[in-house]
């Protein structure tokens, strides 16, 4: 029987926390913020990112009954048929929320964000386009809380950078990374940083570039030490602490380009949903667990 707890896991609840921020950077690179509705945006993104979880685990799940038998699919707690409704409930929860959110803009960045999703599951993911199609998949997120505006593109395309490294860092996960790989993920970490401040399109008080720097110098402490340690000992337990800790790292960099572009009350709470991410890793240390949280 499949309970609660199934689902949360196939669907990595946890990690839900690091896209609450996509639509908030969108939103105040291209208005300044979420208009009334559009606070209804995160929640739409939580919905996308979960189904897209779920989706993964069904598309992997022969690969995952070899290498990760404990997962929900393959361990028989949720069955593959169960997984797929509940992608495709979520995916359709998500464009429903990014309608009444975001009007007909919002919908139009949406429909495009569930189908690369859907891409990068079934057919991108093992494929050497696989991070491309990833980072497409958080860029569109961020403009999804912009409506598509140009104006998000920059900071759109920092989160992308930072996603594109990550994933390509992923693939190491079961046997170990490569060379190459642990290298992207290095140069990727520092462009990410380096735009925070070019994705303001010059705006922005002394207050909000001290705080964008803040949180630049936050992202990279939370990024690099892992992503270091991976390139030196390139096995699969090193890179797997990597790619936890730079899924997580996203968030001191959707907090940096937030404050950076004036929205310091809504950075100061996605440092606080990174502190959240950062503690609950800690507890896992102490239960002994991996340190950084069930998040991929």
């Amino acid at each position: 029987m499949t309970t609660a707890a199934d689902v949360l896991e196939l669907v990595r609840a946890p990690a839900a926390l690091t896209v609450l921020g996509d639509t908030a950077v969108g939103a105040q690179a291209a208005a300044g913020g979420f208009s009334r509705r559009g606070w209804l945006l995160p929640v739409a993104s939580v919905a996308i990112y979960s189904g897209g979880m779920a989706l993964n685990d069904w598309a992997d799940r022969d690969v995952d009954a070899a290498e990760r038998p404990e997962r929900p699919i393959p361990s028989g707690r949720v069955s593959p048929r169960r997984a797929l409704a509940i992608a495709a409930g979520l995916g359709a929860i998500g464009l429903a929320l990014a309608a009444a959110g975001g009007g007909r803009r919002g919908l139009a960045v949406a429909a495009p964000l569930v189908a690369s999703v859907v891409a990068y599951d079934v057919i991108a993911k093992p494929t050497a386009a696989g991070p491309l199609a990833m980072a497409a998949c958080r860029g569109l997120d961020v403009l999804l809380g912009a409506g598509g505006s140009s104006r998000a593109l920059p900071a759109a395309l920092a989160v992308a950078v930072h996603t594109l490294g990550v994933t390509a860092l992923s693939r190491g996960e079961v046997h170990g990374g490569t060379a190459a790989d642990t290298g992207l993920a290095l140069v990727a970490t520092g462009a990410a940083a380096a735009a925070v401040d070019s994705a303001a399109n010059g705006l922005g008080t002394p207050a909000a570039r001290i705080a964008g720097a803040a949180g630049s110098a936050a992202y990279l402490a939370a990024a690099l030490p892992g992503q270091l340690a991976a390139v030196e000992d390139p096995s699969a337990a090193r890179v797997r602490d990597a790619t936890r800790a730079g899924i997580g790292s996203v968030v001191p960099l959707q907090a940096a380009l937030v404050a950076r572009g004036g929205g310091l009350v809504v950075a100061a709470g996605l440092m606080a949903v990174h502190a959240a991410i950062r503690l609950r890793g800690r507890r896992k240390v102490r239960n002994g667990g991996n340190g950084q949280g069930d998040i991929t």
